[in-house]
């Protein structure tokens, strides 16, 4: 078999001849320096090779090697805590073997690290029959997450041996005789700690679960009025500048998910930088352990190869399968897909394809819901009946801030919760920047018995009240245009005064403050009761005739509720009571004194 050489050098994309053994999305080796590529056409005896390497340099006539393997990922103990860039290489042992802080190019580090020893402990005996995704024993991987060692996809049989103690991912910790489906024969096949998977195909699932818990996220605008599942798929779109990444980086830091992958796909370097110095110093709220302890990150940032921004969404939710695969809730922040997108845009291209809707290729659709279809509540392959979720929240950058673009709309009409920035609150300092009147959730219905259960019968209602005082606000905006807010009726007066509480006390969130940055669901049910306590305590006095609406403002209950975000979580129950008590004090007096007034007219008029 001759050896395929390179004729062509497009960039990323190179092409080459003697080519007809090759296989679609093969691993190659590229040029004498050895650069990682990955075959996506062929044409006969010649392919088109998309390269995850800078091609600078390389030239025709210099051979291709083929590995007859895929483009996969290593799934084992040693995940957690790594820095990895768009096809898993660790950017800590990279730096240490090619002794710079660049990516020197053809450098070939594994995964997973191969020396270090991990302590397994056997939760399966020899004789137990076992099938796929049974789990054979844990390791520690880290102080917050219980590493389980399961069996391979594809295999079924009976434990022959299993040992416990000390091994590298590379010892064989078991060996399973599998039976031969032709000759009926048992065949042993060795475990080991280490597996690998194609990173393009999903890993499989028992059967997939309808969604019916939230993914507590501690920001109130979305946890309370636009509230996403576990095992849901949401969009963050927005202009620059209007929050994008601080909202996905408040997202892994404070959301309930066990295991959390985020996803630097083409944003600016200065961000990654600023993740990866933040992230290894923070402490996870619910454990006060290091975040990192529970985290991946996968860094693939502008300046890097544009082939490689393809293959970090791919290396990043396989990831995420393998931890869902354990039980586990998980997270998957991806900023941003637009980048991801652009990307695909460049290598259509350069291979001549027939371009789509503003020159992304006609599959931009296809790839996009195939990303977000891979997440989802399941139960998990084996036989203990272990459940696990996988939920994808992509940012969107679109152009402009249109969201009308391809990438926008096709994210749109694959994921059920749309969480819309606006550059309008980002210019008036409003965070998060999340507008309340674009923004929607699917997941709500589905939700409602566990709001009900879990924090309070009135939720859903409390919610929807909200969402359509605000809404009302909205229409009454045009009016106070035009004539002023005096020219309003006290109960139009009302509803905007409520809707700017629920705008600046509730929906206002500080990222930065430690106490604010983060609010439990009861907290925030008990925070957005109090706004409403007082609106429903108002209506009962504003009927009056010729009421003056400007007492109602100058309450001083309303500044308690402006320090309600600032409430430690200990202890609320009872400072929420005494807020509503005072609430419903002050409107009882500020009726019986507008009752005297009355009667002091009644008496100078006759």
């Amino acid at each position: 078999m001759s050896q395929p050489t390179i004729v062509k050098v497009v960039g990323p994309l190179v092409v080459a001849k003697g080519m007809k053994h090759a296989k679609m999305y093969e691993v190659v080796k590229v040029s004498k320096e050895k650069l990682v590529g990955e075959v996506i056409e062929l044409h006969g005896d010649e392919g088109s090779i998309q390269v995850y390497e800078e091609t600078s340099g390389i030239g025709p006539g210099e051979p291709v090697e083929l590995t007859g393997a895929t483009l996969s990922v290593e799934l084992g103990p040693g995940l957690l805590e790594q820095f990895y860039d768009g096809i898993q290489r660790p950017l800590k042992l990279i730096e240490e073997v090619a002794n710079s802080q660049y990516i020197t190019r053809g450098i070939d580090v594994p995964g997973l690290d191969r020396e270090r020893k991990w302590d397994f402990n056997p939760v399966k005996e020899a004789g137990d029959e076992v099938s796929e995704g049974d789990i054979l024993g844990t390791v520690q991987e880290t102080t917050l997450i219980e590493h389980k060692v399961m069996v391979p996809p594809g295999v079924n049989g009976t434990v022959k041996e299993i040992q416990s103690g000390s091994f590298t991912i590379e010892d064989t910790i078991a060996v399973i005789d599998v039976e031969e489906p032709e000759t009926k024969n048992q065949k042993p096949v060795n475990i080991t700690m280490l597996q690998r998977w194609p990173i393009r195909n999903p890993r499989p699932t028992k059967s997939k679960l309808l969604p019916s818990e939230p993914l507590s996220t501690g920001m109130r605008v979305l946890d309370t009025l636009f509230p996403i599942a576990r095992g849901g798929a949401g969009a963050i779109p927005g202009p620059f500048g209007a929050g994008k990444t601080v909202t996905q980086q408040s997202l892994a830091k404070f959301s309930d998910a066990q295991v959390i992958v985020y996803i630097g796909c083409g944003e600016r370097g200065n961000e990654m930088t600023e993740v990866l110095k933040e992230f290894p110093e923070l402490k996870d709220p619910n454990t006060g352990e290091p975040l990192m302890k529970r985290t991946v990150l996968i860094a693939n940032t502008s300046n890097m190869p544009v082939a490689a921004r393809e293959a970090s969404v791919y290396t990043g939710i396989t990831i995420a399968e393998y931890y869902r695969d354990m039980g586990y809730d998980v997270a998957l922040m991806a900023d941003s897909t637009s980048r991801w997108a652009e990307a695909m845009r460049e290598m259509s291209g350069r291979l001549q394809e027939m371009p789509g809707e503003e020159g992304y290729p006609a599959y931009l659709g296809s790839r996009t819901a195939g990303f977000y279809e891979r997440t989802g509540a399941c139960q998990c392959l084996g036989t203990d009946g272990r459940k696990g979720s996988l939920t994808a929240i992509g940012a969107v950058s679109p152009p402009g801030g249109d969201f009308s673009e391809p990438v926008t709309q096709n994210t749109l009409r694959v994921t059920k919760v749309f969480w819309a920035l606006d550059a309008k609150l980002t210019y008036k300092r409003h965070f998060p920047s999340i507008n309340w009147l674009q923004s929607y959730s699917l997941y709500t219905n589905a939700l409602d018995p566990y709001y009900a259960k879990e924090v309070a019968d009135d939720f859903s209602k409390n919610r929807i009240r909200a969402a359509e005082i605000l809404q009302q606000e909205s229409k009454l905006e045009e009016i106070v245009r035009l004539v002023g807010t005096d020219a309003l009726s006290p109960k139009e007066q009302l509803t905007l005064e409520t809707a700017k509480m629920i705008r600046e006390d509730f929906l206002f969130q500080n990222a930065f403050d430690p106490v604010d940055a983060y609010t439990s669901i009861k907290k925030q049910y008990r925070m957005m009761r109090a706004i409403l306590t007082f609106m429903d305590c108002a209506l009962q006095i504003i009927d009056q005739e010729d009421f003056d609406f400007s007492r109602v403002q100058k309450l001083d209950v309303k500044s308690d509720i402006t320090k309600c975000s600032f409430l430690p979580e200990e202890g609320m129950e009872a400072e929420f009571d005494k807020i509503e008590d005072k609430i419903r004090t002050q409107m009882a007096g500020l009726k019986d004194s507008s009752a005297e007034v009355s009667k002091k007219e009644e008496v100078v008029a006759v």
